[in-house]
C-alpha cells in the first residue's frame, strides 16, 4: 500500500515538473497559441507519466490479492482438513439436503449397529431397516425440518433391535441428518426412553380400554385431588369433559361415604362397599373398590342393582320351580347331604300317602323307607335290610343310578336317584303302569298296521334317517320281486336300487331317490312320477317325508289303469272331433240359411212399400209375421255364427272407448218395440261416475240386447225391468234384473251352457243361445258374469267388464278348424 502511495506521489510530481518547465521555457506564451506543439508534447507526457504509474498501482494491488486468496485458500484447506478430521474421528453418518445439490453423504463411518446397512442407497429406505413406528417418527421429523427448520434429536431403532440417535438441524440453506450410534450414558437414556413410551402405550391402552367400561373409574393423586376418570364417570357426574371434571373436582361419592373410604386407606387396606349412588337421575347400589398404589388410589364403581334383582328374580325362580314341582305328575323328594327330607311335591305325597306334617319334620331317608315297609307299599323283598343299603347307596355313587320297584298294588314304578352337587341326593318316581300298558298296546297296533300294509295292493317301503329299510309289505317284494327274507335284513337304500335296478334301470331317476332319503335338508321335498319297466309294467311312485324323519316310499302298478285310461282319452278325442264337427257342420248350415232368409226379409219390406201396389189388412199382418219371423230366424243364425267364430279363435274384439249410456240406450232400442207389446217398464239407473271404458262396443250392445231379450221374455205383463250401471275397482259393472218367473236352484248352472232353452213356465222359449254367448263374449273381455235368481222372484245377471280393457290378441287356431266368411253362394271364401 505504501509503495502505491509512493509511486503515485512520484507521478504527481513528475506531473508538476513536468508543468513547471513548460512555464519556464515559454513564458506567458506557453498558455497562448505561439507554440502549441510545445504544449501538447508536455501534456502528453504528464499523461503517459500519469499512466504508468497508475498501471503500477494496478499491478501492485493485483498481486496483493493474489497472494491473499492463495493464503486464504490454504486456510480453508487446513480447516476443511480439520474439519472432516473431526467428522471423520466419530463414528457417525452425516448428510445433508440443499436446494442446490442432490443428496450428499459427508461422512459413513459408522460399523457394528445391528440391522444397519452397508450400502447408501439402502440408508436411505429409512422403512426398510427402521422399525415401524421409528421411521414414521423419523419421516415425521424430516418433514417439518424441511418446511419449518424445525430441529430434533430423536432415537430412532432398527428391526435388528439396534439403536441409533437421529439428529436433524438447518445450516447454510442446509437440512442437515446425522446418524450416531447410542452408546454408555446415551445408550442408558436411550433404553429408559424406549421403556418410557412402552409404558406411555400401555397406559393409553389401559386407559383406553377404562373408557370403554360403563362402568365409572377414577385416579386420585398424593393431595388427593382427581386426577384422571374415563368417560362413564365424566357422563356420571353430568360433566361435558374430563377437563371440567379435574378442573371443578367433580365427586361421584357423597362427603360421608368419602370419609369411610379413607379411614380405611389410611390402614393401607383396599376398601369395598356397596354404596347408593345417584347418577343419571336414580339412585342404585354400586360396588365401590377403592385400591392404594404408592401415593395416589384407583377407585371403580360397579352397577349392582341388576344383580340385585337378578338375585331376586332368581329367588322368585326358585320359589316357581317348588311351585312346579308341585304341580307336576312326577312325585319327586329331595334329600341332603344328611339324608334328611328337605322337599317333596304333592305327587309324591300322593305317591306314598304320606301325612305331610310328618314329612315336614324332615324325616330321615332310611325312617322314610322303614315307614313305606310298615304301610305296606315297598316291593316285597326277601332281604330287606339288604335291597335298603343297596337303595341307599346312591349317596356315595357319583353316577346315577335306575331301578323298577314293582308295588303290591300292581303299579310299576321307575325309580331314579342322582346326586347333587351339594352331596344329597334327588329322587324321581314315574308311576310307568300305564306307560307300559301303552306300549303293549301299541305294539299289538304295530301288528295289526303290518298286516293291514300287507293286505295293500300297492307296495309300501319305509326308509329310516340312516337309509336303512326300517318297514316294508308284501306288495313292495311282489313288485319288485324280491323275497322277503332279503328285505328283512335291513338293506341300506343303496344296496336295494342295486337289486331293483335289474327290472328298471334309470340311474337319474334312482340317483334321486337316493339323494330324498339320505339328504340332510331341512325342506324335505316330496315328489312323485311313473316309470315303465321294459317288461310294460307301469309303476307309479311317490316319496313323502315323515314327522320323525323316515321317508315313505309307494310303489303301485297302474298297468291295468293306464290302459282304460288310454281307451278313454281316445274315446274323449272322437267325442272332441264329433263335437268340431258338428260346429263346423252347424256353421256351414248357418250361411247357408243366411242368404235366402236375407232375400225373404229384403222381399217382405219391399211388398209392403205402397208403390208396388195395395194390400189387406190380412196380407199386412202376414207380411209383418213373415218379417218377425226372419229376423227372429236371422238373430238365431247370427248367434249361432258368433259361437262359431269364438270356437273358431277367429273372433277379434274392436276396443274402443265406449260411451256407458249410448251402448245401453242402443241395447234398449232393439228390445222397446217387445217390451212396449208386453207391457213392460224398463228402469235405467247410471252412476254419475260410469261414463267411459274401453271395449268392443258392438259386443258390449249385443251382451246388453241379449241380456234385456232374455228379460223381456220371461218377464209377466206391467213387470219392471231394471238396468243398472257402475264402476267398482277398476271394473264396469252392469246389471239386468226383471221380475219374472226366475231359475231353481238345480238348473241355473247349465242356463250358460249351449241350446239349454226352458220355457220355465212363461211363454218365452228361444234358442238356447242367448246368455252362452253372453258368457263367452264377457270371458273374451277379460270380464266375468254371474247370475243371482229365485223361483218366482225373478233373474239378476250381473255381468263385470275390465274398465281399461283387455289387450287384443290373435289367437292361432288350425286352419282346418277356422270357418271362413261366406260368399253369396255359400261357399267358404
Amino acid at each position: 500500500m505504501r509503495r502505491d502511495l509512493a509511486a503515485l506521489l512520484v507521478a504527481s510530481l513528475a506531473l508538476i515538473l513536468i508543468l513547471i518547465a513548460g512555464v519556464a521555457t515559454g513564458g506567458h506564451a506557453t498558455f497562448g497559441l505561439a507554440d502549441k506543439p510545445a504544449i501538447t508534447l508536455i501534456l502528453a507526457a504528464a499523461i503517459v507519466a500519469l499512466g504508468l504509474a497508475l498501471i503500477w498501482l494496478t499491478v501492485g494491488k493485483a498481486r496483493r490479492e493474489v497472494k491473499a486468496v492463495r493464503a486464504e485458500s490454504a486456510g480453508l484447506k487446513r480447516n476443511l482438513a480439520a474439519a472432516d478430521s473431526v467428522i471423520r474421528s466419530e463414528p457417525q453418518i452425516l448428510m445433508y439436503w440443499s436446494q442446490s445439490e442432490p443428496l450428499r453423504i459427508v461422512a459413513q463411518s459408522l460399523k457394528g449397529v445391528p440391522g444397519l446397512p452397508d450400502n447408501t442407497d439402502d440408508i436411505l429406505r429409512f422403512g426398510h431397516w427402521l422399525e415401524a413406528d421409528s421411521a414414521g417418527m423419523l419421516k415425521a421429523s424430516l418433514d417439518k425440518l424441511f418446511k419449518t427448520g424445525q430441529r430434533f434429536n430423536i432415537i430412532v431403532r432398527t428391526q435388528a433391535h439396534g439403536t441409533l440417535e437421529a439428529e436433524g438441524r438447518t445450516a447454510g440453506g442446509r437440512a442437515i441428518l446425522r446418524l450416531r450410534d447410542v452408546s454408555g450414558h446415551r445408550d442408558e437414556v436411550a433404553r429408559i426412553l424406549t421403556q418410557h413410551q412402552r409404558l406411555a402405550r400401555e397406559v393409553r391402552a389401559s386407559r383406553a380400554l377404562l373408557d370403554t367400561l360403563p362402568m365409572p373409574v377414577w385416579l386420585r393423586g398424593k393431595d388427593g385431588r382427581i386426577t384422571w376418570v374415563n368417560n362413564a364417570y365424566v357422563k356420571a357426574v353430568d360433566a361435558q369433559s374430563r377437563a371440567e371434571v379435574q378442573e371443578r373436582q367433580l365427586e361421584l361419592l357423597e362427603q360421608r361415604q368419602r370419609r369411610n373410604a379413607d379411614r380405611v386407606l389410611s390402614r393401607g387396606e383396599s376398601y369395598r362397599g356397596r354404596l347408593p349412588l345417584l347418577i343419571g337421575g336414580q339412585r342404585k347400589a354400586y360396588d365401590v373398590t377403592v385400591v392404594p398404589f404408592q401415593d395416589a388410589t384407583a377407585a371403580a364403581a360397579i352397577d349392582v342393582a341388576s344383580i340385585e334383582k337378578t338375585q331376586g328374580e332368581l329367588d322368585r325362580q326358585i320359589a316357581v320351580y317348588d311351585r312346579t314341582l308341585d304341580r307336576v305328575a312326577t312325585a319327586v323328594a329331595i334329600f341332603d347331604r344328611q339324608q334328611q327330607l328337605v322337599f317333596f311335591n304333592e305327587a309324591y305325597v300322593k305317591l306314598w300317602q304320606l301325612d305331610p306334617e310328618w314329612l315336614r319334620a324332615r324325616p330321615a331317608d332310611g325312617a322314610v323307607l322303614d315307614r313305606l315297609r310298615e304301610l305296606g307299599r315297598l316291593p316285597q323283598v326277601v332281604n330287606y335290610p339288604e335291597w335298603k343299603a343297596k337303595a341307599l347307596a346312591c349317596y356315595g355313587e357319583s353316577s346315577a343310578q335306575e331301578d323298577w320297584w314293582h308295588l303290591p298294588d300292581g303299579r310299576m314304578l321307575h325309580v331314579a336317584s342322582e346326586r347333587r352337587s351339594d352331596g344329597g341326593v334327588t329322587y324321581t318316581f314315574v308311576d310307568e303302569t300305564e306307560r307300559l300298558a301303552l306300549e303293549t298296546e301299541a305294539r299289538i297296533l304295530n301288528e295289526v298296521q303290518r298286516e293291514t300294509l300287507d293286505s295293500l295292493k300297492e307296495g309300501v317301503a319305509v326308509f329310516g334317517t340312516d337309509g336303512r329299510l326300517k318297514l316294508f309289505n308284501s306288495a313292495f317284494a311282489e313288485i319288485w320281486s324280491l323275497s322277503r327274507r332279503t328285505l328283512g335284513e335291513n338293506l341300506h337304500i343303496d344296496e336295494l336300487i342295486a337289486m331293483m335296478r335289474q327290472l328298471y334301470d334309470d340311474p337319474q331317476m334312482w340317483s334321486h331317490i337316493a339323494g330324498v332319503v339320505t339328504s340332510f335338508s331341512q325342506e324335505r321335498e316330496t315328489f312323485e312320477g311313473q316309470m315303465i319297466r321294459p317288461d310294460n309294467t307301469i309303476i307309479d311312485y311317490a316319496a313323502m317325508p315323515l314327522p320323525d324323519g323316515a321317508t315313505l316310499f309307494t310303489f303301485a302298478d297302474v298297468t291295468d289303469a293306464k290302459r282304460y285310461q288310454r281307451a278313454l282319452e281316445e274315446r274323449n278325442e272322437a267325442l272332441v272331433a264329433a263335437d268340431r264337427m258338428k260346429n263346423t257342420f252347424i256353421g256351414h248350415i248357418s250361411y247357408e240359411l243366411r242368404t235366402p232368409l236375407t232375400n225373404i226379409i229384403g222381399f217382405s219390406e219391399l211388398l209392403t212399400n205402397p208403390q208396388i201396389g195395395p194390400l189387406n189388412p190380412k196380407q199386412h199382418e202376414y207380411l209383418g209375421d213373415i218379417t218377425e219371423s226372419s229376423k227372429t230366424l236371422l238373430a238365431i243364425i247370427d248367434d249361432i255364427l258368433t259361437l262359431a267364430t269364438m270356437d273358431a279363435g277367429a273372433m277379434e274384439l274392436k276396443l274402443g272407448t265406449v260411451d256407458v249410456r249410448a251402448v245401453i240406450d242402443a241395447a234398449i232400442m232393439g228390445v222397446r218395440e217387445a217390451a212396449n207389446r208386453a207391457r213392460l217398464t224398463l228402469h235405467l239407473a247410471v252412476a254419475d261416475d260410469a261414463i267411459h271404458f274401453v271395449a268392443d262396443e258392438a259386443r258390449v250392445r249385443q251382451i246388453l240386447y241379449n241380456l234385456l231379450s232374455n228379460a223381456v221374455g220371461f218377464s209377466k205383463p206391467g213387470d219392471t225391468i231394471r238396468i243398472a250401471c257402475w264402476r267398482d275397482e277398476g271394473m264396469m259393472v252392469f246389471t239386468v234384473e226383471d221380475q219374472g218367473v226366475g231359475i231353481p236352484k238345480e238348473e241355473q248352472w247349465r242356463v250358460f251352457e249351449r241350446f239349454e232353452s226352458r220355457s220355465q213356465g212363461s211363454g218365452h222359449r228361444g234358442a238356447g243361445l242367448g246368455l252362452s254367448i253372453v258368457k263367452s263374449l264377457v270371458e273374451l273381455h277379460g270380464g266375468t258374469v254371474t247370475l243371482d235368481s229365485e223361483p218366482g222372484a225373478g233373474t239378476r245377471v250381473t255381468v263385470r267388464l275390465p274398465e281399461k280393457g283387455l289387450a287384443s290378441k290373435d289367437t292361432e287356431t288350425p286352419q282346418e278348424d277356422r270357418i271362413g266368411p261366406l260368399s253369396a253362394s255359400g261357399t267358404a271364401a
